[in-house]
């Protein structure tokens, strides 16, 4: 006679308690309820030990689902338990307190001095001033559009970045859009075109066009002039950007499923409803840094002359260059760029993607700088940053490298009460932000979290002013890399200005090339008629398939 395995134990045991509990089931309602809880559990085993998808479920009938329990709940629980303050996965608790306390307009002071090892390789710090400054007024606006724009518009340093209606649901696009409008910032609309919940608080609108060119296509990926102009042509939009690229997947489309593509995502976007909605990894509407430049030209034409500008994550530095190139040979400026860093996303995306493609924001920012800053271009041009930007000293450092204006998307949805639980891809947000579940959206209270998002960005601006002040400065504009400092070694400090090589104006329109790798290596080879590899990388790709 075998004996039984202890895995089966736990299943058995339910048999035996639910046997038990049936023979007593008139000794009262606690023993009724008994007879249910493990007449519940047997047939939980007895599907586990039926069904063949699942080894697992087969070998440890019932007591498998303790696992499945813990590994749902475990990133939810991991913050609060295991986390230490300032451990970044990927936002701290301490960063994710700070974003709570200043959307809840309490206060956000710290006890008993810093957590921070400031011995650390990498610590970074503001140098302040003995003579501080006095700032009355903390709105910091920056003006975008240049002189190929007869719309320009007046941003904030700080806005709400690229999210869109599909990825985040009605109630928290409305908070987002209602607390823009308090606050006198600006909303991206993500790539998921401007739907009608963006429309209903008035907040300002930057329209973001990608490669689908949602709300303004023939269909997915086929981009409508006039189906543009209906919506470009609207007061409450203030900008166009155009999606090259974006930090949490560069180089990657998307595929929002059809079963998820109801009639709210339809209509905003310009698809047919219960159709699977593709985003081609690259755009249909120009192939060459010309055509881009054209496809710019053109949007801001048909918008009425509004600023327009594009997105992108850096990746291969030619083609970034070429663009750059082509406006040099064309005469056509963006009125603005906006870097997004690797580090950045809102959504999901493969695992590969999130840690090992697209530049990390400081580097990709200073590329862009630098190039603008080499060609006599970057009073012309404004450029703005996102990629897990939160706090104010995240800001001060950003605009310091080379930023006119950052954005921000994940602290914004801490502001609406995003708990970090990471489920944003299931559609069971457990706070109602990331999900189309009508049951947990509605959950959420509009005129208290667009208040939230309002006070958020007020009170880091705020926190910005306090910077600026210490720092003896009176605008962010005025903020440098010698104004950061950073420790290399645990006896060595270097100021960014003296850590990286920062080009002077017109550097890149002399015979001699700057001393910077990058530069100097592929500068000279980028062309302004096409995004394809300089010759000798090509050369090389090709005799590798041979």
């Amino acid at each position: 006679m075998s004996v039984l395995p202890s895995r089966y134990v736990p299943f058995a045991g339910c048999i035996v308690v639910c046997v038990l509990a049936l023979n007593f089931w008139y000794a009262g309602l606690g023993m009724r309820v008994l007879a249910l809880l493990s007449g519940a559990l047997v047939l939980v085993g007895v599907a586990d030990l039926a069904q063949k998808r699942s080894t697992l479920r087969r070998n440890y009938p019932v007591s498998c689902h303790i696992r499945f329990l813990f590994e749902y709940f475990r990133p939810m629980l991991r913050q609060y338990i295991v986390e230490a303050d300032n451990e970044e996965v990927p936002f701290s608790q301490a960063q994710r307190a700070v974003v709570y306390q200043r959307a809840k307009a309490v206060s956000d002071v710290r006890p008993f001095g810093s957590e921070l090892d400031m011995y650390a390789e990498r610590y970074e710090w503001l140098n302040h001033s003995i003579t501080p400054s006095l700032i009355d007024k903390p709105d910091f606006r920056i003006a975008i559009g240049g002189a190929q724009c007869s719309k320009p518009y007046s941003a904030s340093v700080f806005n709400i970045s690229a999210m869109s209606f599909g990825a985040l649901s009605p109630n928290a696009i409305r908070a987002l859009n209602e607390g823009a409008r308090l606050g006198g910032f600006y909303h991206d609309t993500g790539e998921g075109s401007l739907s009608s919940y963006h429309r209903e608080n008035g907040g300002d609108i930057v329209w973001e066009l990608g490669s689908g060119y949602f709300g303004a296509c023939e269909r997915a990926g086929v981009f409508s002039e006039a189906k543009f102009v209906e919506r470009a042509q609207l007061e409450q939009v203030k900008m166009i950007e155009i999606k090259l690229s974006q930090g949490a997947k560069p180089g990657h489309g998307g595929v929002l499923p059809g079963a998820k593509v109801n009639a709210e995502i339809a209509a905003a976007r310009g698809v047919p409803v219960g159709e699977d909605c593709i985003s081609p990894a690259r755009h249909s509407a120009f192939d060459t840094p010309l055509g881009l430049l054209q496809f710019v030209a053109r949007l801001r034409e048909l918008s009425g002359g509004k600023p327009t500008g594009f997105k992108l994550a850096i990746g291969h530095p030619w083609e970034w260059f070429g663009i750059a190139k082509a406006m040099q040979s064309s005469g056509i400026l963006p009125d603005f760029i906006v870097v997004d860093g690797g580090e950045g996303g809102t959504g999901a995306a493969p695992m590969e993607f999130v840690d090992h493609v697209g530049g990390p924001l400081r580097e990709g920012l200073m590329l862009v700088h630098n190039t603008l800053v080499g060609l006599n271009l970057r009073e012309q041009i404004r450029i703005g940053a996102a990629g897990k930007i939160i706090t104010a000293n995240d800001l001060a450092r950003t605009l310091a490298i080379g930023a006119d204006w950052c954005n921000a998307a994940r602290g914004f949805m801490f502001a609406l009460g995003c708990i970090q639980a990471k489920v944003c891809h299931t559609n069971r947000c457990p706070t109602g932000i990331t999900t189309q579940d009508e049951s947990r959206w509605k959950r959420l209270d509009v005129p208290d979290k667009a208040t939230r998002v309002a006070n958020f960005q007020r009170n880091t601006v705020h926190a910005l002013r306090d910077l600026l002040q210490a720092a003896g400065l009176n605008h962010p504009s005025e903020l440098g890399p010698e104004h950061v400092m950073r420790r290399v070694s645990s006896h060595e400090i270097r100021s960014i200005a003296t850590l990286y090589r920062f080009l002077e104006p017109g550097e890149l329109l002399g015979n001699k090339l700057p001393e910077h790798a990058v530069f100097q290596r592929f500068w000279s080879l980028a062309r302004d008629d096409s995004f394809a590899p300089p010759p000798p990388f090509a050369a090389v790709r090709a005799s590798k398939l041979v």
